[in-house]
């Protein structure tokens, strides 16, 4: 197959003048030329996109693919995440992960928590403030966890982001609001593990890949996995792979993972973060529908690789579940080996 890849280049971006927090969920060039050679290794032929602006106008200039494999992010909207998803629907181009719908509702982390709660699955509460005076408000009591509504690695998360003092919230949402220009989710502070669950597949086919505890090992009061110690991990952060043979509470951490991943409808691959309670109970805090790729660094093919699956297996595995939604006759032969 001819497969088109869609991507934001962080260095593109800081080369325009964009920040490092700005940039951070972009990928570097070592992520493209990982997926590129696992698609080569595959037998397919990728294909270099870029960003949305530039998938518009190679669309425009008439270019079409068997299918896109997609990881771009986008940088402006609560809709950023949807914006390729949604121009290759309506050019009729199958696409790799989650549709526009399940692209723009996962980014909103409050919207997400209401799916979540409806299902009838475990989620802390949570409130959504949209001014200062609105944090006064939070209907349950401390300690908080206070991030921006909308944002994915660590953005906005510091030693702050947990409040114990109700007469805090308000400057300590107004100074996120200045910051990213969106609503401030306001959560029930959840003491206990943490976790991150990789799955791949769509719907009765997902499955879950492997589970790793995350243990922050800062200094005392800085303990959080914030955006410092996510970017920064190593000596900062210890990901302790576990299996529900190892850890009988691994099989309540992922059954929850696959069924957060079910109700919400997510394709082909991505991940469910997960963090006890105080009385031990895994409860849902987000989910990334568009994880993070780069071999060995990223979450989801660490998780893949502690629990031996290779890099080429896991892009086959995203590819084979994307497949099911590719006609036949749109298929291009690959060109035969010179």
């Amino acid at each position: 197959m001819i497969i088109g890849l869609t991507y934001d280049l962080r260095q593109d971006y800081l080369d325009m003048g964009y920040t490092a927090l700005e940039t951070a969920e972009f990928d570097s060039v070592e992520t493209i030329e990982a997926i590129e050679q696992a698609l080569f290794d595959l037998g397919h032929t990728p294909v270099r996109i870029g960003s949305g602006r530039q998938l518009t106008e190679r669309l425009v200039q008439g270019e079409r693919w068997d299918l896109v494999f997609n990881i771009a992010e986008g940088l402006h909207g609560m809709g950023r995440e949807a914006q390729v998803p949604a121009m290759l629907e309506l050019y009729q181009i199958p696409y790799t992960f989650s549709d526009p719908l399940v692209m723009s509702l996962s980014l909103h982390k409050g919207m997400t928590k209401r799916i979540i709660r409806d299902a009838g699955l475990a989620t802390g509460h949570f409130f959504t403030a949209r001014s200062p005076e609105e944090a006064r408000q939070v209907p349950f009591g401390p300690p908080w966890f206070v991030k921006p509504v909308a944002q994915g690695t660590g953005m906005g998360i510091t030693a702050d982001s947990v409040v114990r003092q109700k007469q805090d919230l308000p400057e300590i949402c107004k100074n996120l609001l200045h910051q990213f220009g969106q609503p401030v989710l306001i959560e029930q502070f959840l003491c206990g593990r943490e976790f991150t669950t990789g799955l791949v597949g769509t719907g009765a086919r997902a499955k879950v890949m492997g589970t790793m505890e995350i243990i922050v090992l800062a200094q005392q009061g800085k303990e959080i996995y914030s955006f410092e110690n996510k970017e920064g991990w190593k000596g900062r952060v210890q990901y302790q792979p576990l299996s529900p043979d190892m850890d009988p509470l691994i099989r309540e951490v992922e059954a929850l993972a696959l069924s957060a991943w079910q109700v919400l409808e997510c394709r082909d691959g991505g991940r469910i973060d997960i963090r006890c309670d105080d009385t031990g109970t895994p409860c849902f805090i987000e989910v990334n529908p568009l994880a993070g790729l780069r071999p060995h660094y990223s979450d989801l093919p660490m998780v893949c690789e502690f629990f031996k699956t290779s890099y080429v297996r896991l892009i086959e595995m995203i590819l084979t579940s994307a497949l099911d939604r590719v006609p036949d006759k749109n298929l291009t032969p690959c060109p035969e080996p010179a």
